[in-house]
């Protein structure tokens, strides 16, 4: 498969992922959802049964929980350190949660495949995160740089 010009401009060294992905503990994603026919879904499934603390951020007031973790329906509104964010909304709207992943004090700045603004990941990088754009932390931990975590219950 060929590489997009996006892959170019975000073409991140494979060991800055790895440690990211090792480093984290908690994942605060934004933009999760309960239908399971959703990318997000999948990928919080996943991280989730590797053994990441998923935070899903949904701001629908009805939802309560996805696959029986509890959704916070704003990044204030989450009740313990988050390490990363996630963002799982459109581009558009990604310097407004680097804002927020400033505020709350988060490590890593993270926008799914498509979520990329240059302005945002300079905000956040000016502010110490760690970014990354335009990538899946789902496909990331299947790469050869990453060594399953076999010690996990299923």
């Amino acid at each position: 498969m060929p590489a997009t010009a996006l892959d170019d401009l975000y073409d991140y060294n494979q060991k800055y992922l790895a440690d990211i992905l090792k480093s984290v503990k908690s994942i605060a994603m934004v933009g999760a959802s309960a239908d399971k026919t959703k990318f997000s879904y999948g990928v919080l499934r996943v991280l989730h049964e590797t053994g990441y603390d998923m935070i899903p951020i949904n701001p629908n007031p009805a939802l309560k929980e996805i696959r029986g973790i509890k959704v916070f329906h704003s990044l204030a509104e989450v009740d313990r350190p988050v390490d990363m964010v996630e963002v799982f909304r459109p581009k558009e709207e990604f310097y407004g949660f680097a804002e927020q992943a400033i505020e709350i004090g988060a490590k890593v700045l993270w926008g799914q495949i498509g979520v990329y603004d240059d302005a945002a990941a300079k905000l956040a990088e000016d502010a110490g995160l760690k970014v990354v754009m335009n990538r899946c932390p789902k496909i990331e931990l299947f790469r050869p740089f990453w060594k399953p975590r076999l010690d996990l219950e299923i």
